[in-house]
């Protein structure tokens, strides 16, 4: 698979504070990356270094090998969408509209909404599930029915890399399932997705590599089994993560004991 954003020794602040410290990966076209790691590990202020959002002090990030400083901002934001849980949109614009939002790297300021806009953001609604809510008002929305508007909006922006800070974070279980199976649906068209998980178990099953995030610092990256049993990753969460071999099925599972 070819390389199509890569980090290398990447350092970065936030708040005057030291965040990120020498830290590499690479994300290949079509790819499921799931980026893993206690809270305050750096793993937020690394979706934004990586989107072009948050200035980095060294290292380079490259977006098909081009760095992302050589990138005209119009450019970059065709390529690449974040979708980030503290987004704000009004409460009074309808899913619709919220969605809509994503076809603007496309048109510009001057350019009408065209069918291709249109379509792009039929499809965005229908991966995600929530066409039947175009016409509901956000304000109107659950928590986890704007989350899923909040990616479908990323989802119409039609980009090469999908960021996602969270992605499940308000989702019950059948709305999580409706939005890995949406992001399976755009890898399958060869998006590069990298998303923030929690829940352990939930990123083993789903991405083909994991890395694991520590004090600002890539612990582990490699398979998410090998991953999840990694002395790194027991001394990051401070449990004992155990596989276990389920009959029927490729994708182990996951227990968690306190103390590593």
């Amino acid at each position: 698979m070819s390389e199509r954003l890569v980090a290398r020794g990447v350092c970065a602040t936030r708040a005057g504070r030291g965040v990120l410290h020498d830290v590499s990966l690479a994300l290949h076209a079509g790819e499921a990356l799931a980026l893993v790691g206690p809270n305050a590990a750096g793993k937020s202020t690394l979706v934004r270094a990586l989107a072009g959002l948050l200035p980095i002090d060294s290292g380079s990030v490259r977006l098909e090998g081009k760095a992302l400083g050589e990138w005209p901002r119009d450019a970059l934001a065709r390529m690449v969408a974040l979708v980030a849980p503290d987004e704000e949109a009004p409460g009074a614009l309808t899913v619709e509209a919220r969605v809509r939002l994503g076809r603007y790297p496309h048109r510009g300021p001057f350019r009408p909404f065209g069918e291709a806009d249109a379509a792009a953001v039929a499809r965005a609604l229908e991966q995600t599930g929530i066409t039947h809510l175009a016409r509901r008002r956000l304000a109107t929305l659950s928590a986890g029915e704007r989350q899923l508007a909040a990616l479908a909006r990323g989802l119409a922006q039609e980009p090469r890399v999908l960021l996602l800070d969270e992605p499940a974070a308000h989702l019950d279980i059948g709305h999580e399932l409706k939005l890995f199976r949406a992001l399976d649906g755009v890898r399958g068209c060869g998006v590069s997705v990298l998303a923030v998980v929690h829940d352990l178990a939930r990123a083993a099953g789903w991405a083909e590599r994991m890395l694991l995030l520590a004090e600002g610092r890539d612990a582990a990256e490699g398979t998410p089994a090998g991953v999840l049993s990694s002395e790194a990753a027991a001394q990051a969460f401070g449990l004992r993560i155990r596989a276990h071999t389920v009959p029927g099925s490729t994708t182990p599972l996951y227990t968690f004991e306190e103390g590593s």
